[in-house]
């Protein structure tokens, strides 16, 4: 295609503006000044504002810039310093500092000071002579409601969104550009087109009991409806807590309904639970133990703990955690919101989605495996892996988590997941292969044995790896270490041991930010987007490698960003049909909804367990990776603990 130019609109939150205490009270939702903070509150408002720049209001005619490095934990009032200069020796609150020195007396003298400079020589503000500087970008993760707010704001149809382009186009009016115009050259106003084509939806296969046993998706969705899961889990002992405000009878109505509907399924759910409570958010600690404790020798153990959280947020992570890694309890929780009023008839599907999984089920399959027809995995024992690094959010000091899954099963639905900390914003993942004293160990290592004596009896003769967040700058390394790793866990199982592996990476947020536009209204969904399967593998493509762009889901808002397979390595031969094929189909065979999701389903399990772990390293202690540190380069190589997860519950998809 030759030189082109990637001309797009993009979006990215700042910080607002304008007063230090306007912000405090936005953040904390209140409506006036709060006299005081508590230690609690203190350290989100500096988890929130650390690295920011403010300026200073109380002096006249001098306007003076500090980037801000913590809040203090004691108040103005309080805060003590030593003077310099001719008072050198004098302790002196920064309250009576700024009385004395600049005739200014501080109305909010029991709130924390800014904290400014080093830890040697440090500069001290009271909150309220300081403006937040305009234009500075918000780089942290944003909370849900800022993410819908900004998506609402932001969120344009691909008509739209192709309108703003082509506007910004004529705006900057580039063929009247000296710089273009000396090194003569004249940039096309029309967008690129590019071949397509459009995949056939893969067949999903259902139990034979239901009164549909199969479906072909239709713009990448479909429906339970007359359909029984292909295979139904048995759940015969379970406990329900809840946390939240609501009635017992409201509670035990939901739970009759979610039993009915899991057993419409082709679930074996019985509908009387082993225990029943409501607790207060505040004993969620002391309640889950006595749970454990009552049950852990009971016979049949107890196989999954419906949660009602609490209304107030920031508790999820707290009980997956303990849940997870101490008790060995499978849990599904459920937002009391939707106990207001009669709960959506989908809303229970989606449970009942989770739950067969959780429990050791399965949702669909896919027909082309039944038939034989799945490349490579109908012929021969294949194992499909999917694999994630998570980074901490900028500002936080936790370690890098990456996740693996595995297939254990022939129809490729079953994932089992490994996790592992490692160093911050390291993206090879260093622990799918290493020797110790104990021998060898890793996370392909541990995967392909368990597919092997666990789950099938036979080692996988075909490896097919997908991998998630590796840009194009690191792709040699990446693969040239994650490769040998797992060539490495091969030979440690069998000295001749080497199955071909297909390494893949998947790109969501490719630099480019590629977006297809459909030509005509008949190649595009109801939303105006491209239809689900497209694939381009030509004209943008690399023009020797092998990589392909495909948009697997339908759009529901906004414009739909497909994702880029790079083939980094391709040693079991596949054609560019087989692989495309695939890998579209992998994406039909998602757990949690009936739809086609953007990224292959070993991948998105891979993501979503690595974010789980997040809550395994932070839960209990949200505010205490902000703490001041001057010791960032230390920081940045100590690895955090990592708690492991139960045997028991990593058995099953708890991810879902």
């Amino acid at each position: 295609m030759g030189l082109c130019l990637n001309t797009d609109i993009s979006t990215t939150p700042f910080y607002k503006a304008g007063s230090l205490l306007d912000f405090v009270m936005e953040f904390f939702n209140i409506r006036s000044v709060p006299q005081t903070l508590s230690e609690k509150q203190r350290l989100e408002i500096q988890k929130a504002l650390k690295g920011v720049r403010v300026e200073t209001t109380h002096l006249v005619h001098v306007c003076r810039r500090y980037k801000i490095t913590g809040f203090t934990s004691q108040p103005a009032s309080q805060l003590m310093f030593t003077l310099d200069g001719p008072q050198g020796g004098t302790e002196i609150s920064v309250a009576k500092y700024f009385e004395i020195k600049h005739f200014y007396e501080i109305k909010y003298d029991l709130l924390p000071c800014i904290k400014a400079g080093s830890d040697s020589k440090p500069n001290y503000l009271p909150m309220e002579v300081c403006n937040i500087v305009a234009g500075q970008r918000y780089i942290k993760k944003l909370n849900d409601l800022q993410v819908t707010r900004i998506l609402k704001a932001t969120c344009m149809r691909p008509v739209d969104r192709e309108k703003s382009i082509f506007k910004l186009v004529d705006k900057n009016n580039y063929n009247k550009d000296k710089h273009v115009l000396n090194f003569g050259m004249k940039i096309d106003t029309h967008l690129t087109t590019a071949e397509a084509r459009v995949l056939h939806p893969p067949k999903l296969k259902y139990n034979d009991r239901g009164r549909e046993t199969d479906c072909e998706p239709k713009d990448g969705k479909w429906n339970m409806f007359n359909k029984k899961f292909v295979k139904g889990g048995t759940l015969n002992t379970w406990a329900c807590i809840s946390f939240c405000r609501h009635s017992m009878a409201v509670i035990q109505d939901f739970c009759r309904e979610l039993a009915l509907t899991c057993n419409n399924f082709g679930m074996v759910f019985n509908d009387i639970p082993v225990h029943f409570s409501s607790r207060p958010p505040s004993e969620i600690d002391k309640a889950l133990y006595e749970l454990h404790r009552q049950y852990v020798n009971a016979m049949p153990q107890l196989q999954l703990l419906i949660v009602f959280l609490p209304e107030a947020k920031g508790t999820y992570g707290k009980i997956k955690k303990i849940c997870e890694t101490e008790l060995g309890i499978v849990t599904q929780c459920c937002q009391p919101k939707h106990l207001q009023s009669k709960p959506n008839k989908q809303y229970f599907v989606n449970l009942a989605l989770k739950i067969n999984v959780k429990v050791g089920g399965s949702n669909t399959y896919l027909e082309d495996v039944i038939t034989k027809q799945v490349p490579l995995a109908s012929n021969a024992p294949t194992i499909i892996f999917g694999a994630d690094v998570t980074h901490p959010s900028p500002g936080e000091d936790s370690s890098s988590i990456a996740a693996v899954v595995a297939s254990m099963d022939y129809f490729l639905v079953k994932y089992k997941c490994l996790l592992s900390a490692q160093p911050r914003r390291q993206e090879i993942i260093e622990n799918l292969f290493k020797m110790t004293d104990n021998g060898p160990q890793g996370m392909i290592r541990k995967l392909l044995l368990e597919f092997y004596i666990e789950s099938n009896g036979h080692k996988p003769k075909h490896i097919i790896l997908y991998r998630d967040g590796v840009s194009e700058g690191q792709f040699n390394n990446v693969l040239s270490n994650e490769m040998d790793a797992i060539k490495k866990a091969c030979v440690s199982i069998e000295e001749d041991y080497l199955p071909p592996v297909t390494f893949i990476v998947v790109q969501k947020r490719h630099h480019t930010h590629t977006r297809l536009f459909p030509e005509n209204e008949n190649m595009a969904d109801r939303s105006g987007n491209i239809l689900p399967g497209t694939v381009v593998d030509r004209n943008i493509c690399h023009p020797t490698e092998f990589d392909f762009y495909l948009c697997s889901h339908a759009g529901i808002q906004g414009t739909s960003r497909p994702a880029h397979y790079r083939v980094l390595c391709d040693e079991n031969g596949l054609s560019a049909d087989q692989l495309q094929t695939l890998t579209n189909n992998l994406c039909y065979i998602y757990a949690r909804c009936t739809r086609s999701v953007s990224v292959v389903a070993p991948v998105y399990y891979a993501h979503l367990a690595a974010f789980r772990a997040r809550y395994y390293m932070e839960a209990g202690s949200e505010y205490g990776s902000s703490q001041i540190s001057g010791r960032t380069r230390e920081r940045a190589t100590t690895i955090s603990a990592l708690p492991a997860v139960k045997e028991n519950i990593r058995d099953v998809m708890f991810y879902c």
